[in-house]
């Protein structure tokens, strides 16, 4: 079953206007994920972690964030496993109580672990951004794509310079699939 959301990746662009300006291929009328393809297959493999984070569903762009993190950091500490493992229960049951202790942990972790940003990802699905009594903002959109984009991103950091082209590249293949198949 396609989770695809977005018909052309211009359509996934014109949802998510941010994108134009972190991404300079411009887009066009095809499938996004051949547009994801055509961007690995220009080189350009962290544009294709970028649209690939927007044009996944949040559930599926929080467990995308989940395996490619995994796949890098090896042996867990205690004091760091609490972010993963806090968003991968959210994946599996993705309700409040879960989204908001991801949230918490993410919000205490180190702006520099991908496992940090990884739990945010997961508490960014919903809620508020602010809430108070006159007003409340509801999570935009765009959070989780950000914060899992930002997991892989660091997380390839822990990969040898010359393996990391290898790495994102398996984790957009892997985020294509999860796009053209759910979890």
């Amino acid at each position: 079953m396609s989770l695809l959301r977005f018909a052309t990746a211009e359509a996934l662009f014109e949802t998510f206007p941010e994108l134009s300006r972190k991404i300079s291929t411009e887009p066009g009328e095809q499938c996004p994920t051949v547009f994801l393809r055509t961007l690995v297959a220009a080189g350009k493999i962290e544009d294709a972690v970028t649209v690939n984070a927007y044009l996944l569903p949040r559930r599926e762009a929080v467990w995308w964030a989940c395996r490619s993190a995994r796949a890098t950091v090896g042996q867990i500490a205690e004091d760091r496993a609490a972010a993963l493992l806090a968003a991968e229960a959210w994946v599996r049951e993705p309700d409040d109580e879960r989204r908001q202790a991801a949230l918490e942990i993410g919000t205490k972790g180190h702006c520099d672990d991908p496992l940090t940003w990884v739990a945010l990802a997961a508490g960014w699905t919903g809620g508020f951004l602010v809430s108070g009594p006159q007003r409340s903002i509801p999570m935009p959109q765009y959070m989780t794509a950000r914060a899992a984009r930002t997991a892989i991103l660091i997380s390839a950091l822990s990969v040898k310079r010359e393996q990391r082209p290898a790495y994102l590249q398996a984790c957009v293949a892997d985020g294509i699939r999860l796009a053209e198949n759910g979890l």
